[in-house]
């Protein structure tokens, strides 16, 4: 489970927010009570990273791929007079 640690302390304690990261996984430092960076193993760091796709791949695997969209496009120039 994720810890939540204030800047002044992880500072204080980094040893113990590593082993924290090692052995329960993340820990989320905040700085002035915001949350702001998050420890976590190597392990969990390659697991991220190993997992992710390309974006071209991620379209391409998508169940809407075989959707017929229309992707042509509007060749007319740009509209005037649009009142926002």
């Amino acid at each position: 489970m994720a810890r939540t640690w204030q800047i002044q302390e992880a500072k204080n304690k980094l040893s113990e927010v590593v082993d924290e990261a090692i052995k329960h996984g993340p820990q989320i430092i905040t700085k002035r009570g915001v949350e702001t960076v998050i420890v976590l193993s190597y392990t969990e760091y390659r697991k991220v990273m190993l997992n992710q796709k390309r974006l071209s791949d991620f379209f391409r695997e998508s169940p809407l791929a075989e959707v017929g969209l229309d992707l042509k496009r509007d060749e007319n120039g740009p509209r005037e007079n649009i009142a926002l």
